[in-house]
């Protein structure tokens, strides 16, 4: 989605006390995976599963079943059908450029992350072992929270999970608009990775950063306080 975007704004190097990473989209790429699972869901509902999918990105499942059957808008469902996604249709998953590598580096350094996601804590933790990527200690999955992304909920619990000062900066990456909404109103510093959107839809959510994936992220040290972290060919926002 980086389209005729100019990536060339100059690397910068900012301290961070923690990170929080979003997951599809930014850890993972898994649309394909999601279109045939939202197929098969919408079959059984009856409902056209192009109208669900044209809403359905970095929401909760749980809201989305909301407004084609609440019936089936609880979190059991949800987990059940979610945690299937990774079993029946891993295959069609990959890793978001350069997600891996910063992940083991952040894991290396131990340096406090955690991960923030719209989706159920089996369909997170499914992804990141079927995938063989590092995991947190820390999840904030769709289960924790009453309101998904925009809402900062989200964002605020994974800032309280990563065992930081409450006036730490802390930097979030996402790749969608909600997610950099939610991101932005709890207070926090945005990357936003133009995998699954728009840069124009990612600067009007107000993104700090666009960058076209995680390469553009790298951490330069962790001295057990402060994570050093370099964001290289970002969009020019002026």
């Amino acid at each position: 989605m980086a389209g005729e975007a100019d990536f060339s704004a100059p690397a910068e190097v900012h301290t961070f006390g923690g990170l929080l990473f979003d997951l599809d989209g930014t850890v993972i790429d898994s649309t394909e995976a999601i279109i045939k699972h939202w197929h098969k869901i919408g079959k059984q509902l009856g409902v056209d599963p192009n109208v669900i999918l044209a809403s359905s990105h970095g929401r909760r499942s749980i809201d989305t079943l909301k407004l084609y059957d609440p019936s089936l808008a609880n979190m059991e469902y949800v987990a059940h059908i979610e945690g299937l996604i990774p079993k029946e249709f891993g295959q069609d998953a990959v890793e978001v450029p350069g997600s891996r590598a910063l992940l083991d580096q952040i894991e290396a350094l131990g340096a406090p992350w955690a991960i923030v996601t719209s989706g159920t804590r089996p369909l997170a933790t499914g992804w990141l072992e079927i995938m063989k990527l590092a995991q947190p200690k820390n999840f904030v999955t769709a289960e924790d929270v009453d309101e998904g992304k925009p809402d900062p909920a989200c964002y605020r619990l994974g800032h309280s999970k990563l065992g930081i000062p409450a006036s730490a900066a802390t930097l979030v990456l996402e790749d969608a608009p909600a997610g950099v909404r939610a991101g932005k109103a709890a207070g926090f510093k945005v990357v936003a990775l133009a995998t699954t959107h728009s840069v124009d839809q990612l600067k009007a959510a107000g993104a700090d950063w666009i960058v076209r994936d995680m390469r553009s992220v790298r951490v330069m040290g962790y001295d057990e306080r402060l994570i050093k972290v370099r964001i290289a060919d970002s969009v020019l926002l002026g």
